[in-house]
């Protein structure tokens, strides 16, 4: 932002990265078995669901605190990586030595292989030095993000663990595996929101979602079970559903060039929590965080939405009712 752009007031948002990656992209011509594979120069990035939620609002010219779990010497390096974007941060001490992830694109077909380390494995007290963090952290009637995977030795039930030591926010999750299907067969009590991508709505629905009408129908009948007050599911290129107890409504995807699909759905919680936080509506913030997430798949590697992508592509992010 330059130092004529007006700086708009805000709800205070936390994020909560506890498997951060130092994510390195890299390209070779051609993926080939067995042969010594000569790469392209690395692009080093921060990485971790949560602390890219947070790169996507700074991009877009918000605010946000990310607390960060770093161990070792990675953690350093990630801690410096973080400082350059210009993020706030808070460096958590986590145990062992921080993970790294890899995404190499093959130039010959354009596919994208994506090489994710599991990270250290969290012992009890590891885990409540975060539950006290986060009691000290939060800000009542703030949004509280926790998003990406959950580190190795955790109990399956620690997000919803996560969530109870942020009374008084809007908490949102955005996971999967495991920690996804916990959070929809034992809801977490009070939670804002639950995010979700269609491959992942299907396999919890236990069919597929053909149209956007069955997307809304699974979406509404998770918050009538009181999954959540809100559900978000992507449908990819379409774009994504978002339901409450008493309205559907989608936001079309605009039609852009992939390039990478990493930092897509982070992009996504970034611009919808901004545009909430904003004050702006549900449907504004639909649409944003669509925005955000084609303007994501459109930049290279690791990196995330660019906000001039974001206001180009946001007339196109057409929001109607399902």
């Amino acid at each position: 932002m330059s130092e004529n752009t007006p700086v708009l007031q805000q709800t205070p948002i936390l994020t909560l990265t506890l498997n951060p990656a130092l994510d390195m992209a890299t390209s070779v011509p051609q993926m080939v078995a067995d042969e010594k594979l000569r790469c392209s120069e690395p692009q080093l990035d921060p990485g971790g669901g949560g602390l890219n939620v947070s790169r996507a609002i700074h991009a877009l010219g918000g605010e946000s605190l990310a607390l960060v779990a770093l161990g070792g010497l990675t953690g350093d390096r990630l801690a410096v990586l973080i400082r350059r974007e210009g993020v706030m941060f808070l460096g958590i001490t986590g145990p062992g030595e921080t993970r790294q992830s890899l995404t190499v694109n093959e130039a010959a077909t354009g596919r994208q292989y994506r090489f994710m380390l599991p990270g250290p494995v969290w012992t009890e007290a590891d885990q409540d030095r975060v539950f006290m963090l986060l009691r000290a952290a939060g800000k009542p009637g703030g949004f509280a993000v926790i998003s990406g995977s959950q580190p190795p030795g955790v109990p399956m039930d620690f997000p919803a663990r996560l969530a109870a030591s942020m009374a008084g926010m809007r908490v949102v999750l955005d996971t999967s595996g495991a920690a996804l299907t916990q959070a929809v067969t034992h809801p977490i009590p009070g939670l804002d929101l639950l995010r979700m991508d269609g491959e992942e709505a299907e396999s919890l629905a236990g069919h597929k979602l053909d149209t956007r009408t069955d997307t809304a129908d699974f979406a509404q009948s998770l918050v009538a079970r009181g999954v959540a007050r809100k559900v978000v599911v992507a449908r990819g290129a379409d774009g994504s559903v978002l339901a409450d107890a008493t309205r559907r409504i989608f936001a079309k995807a605009p039609k852009v060039t992939v390039n990478s699909k990493v930092g897509a759905g982070d992009s996504f919680v970034g611009g919808y929590i901004l545009a909430l936080a904003r004050g702006q509506s549900e449907a504004e913030a639909l649409a944003q965080g669509v925005a955000a997430a084609a303007a994501a798949v459109m930049s290279a590697a690791t990196d995330l939405c660019r906000a001039e992508d974001v206001a180009r592509l946001l007339p196109e992010a057409v929001v109607s009712t399902v």
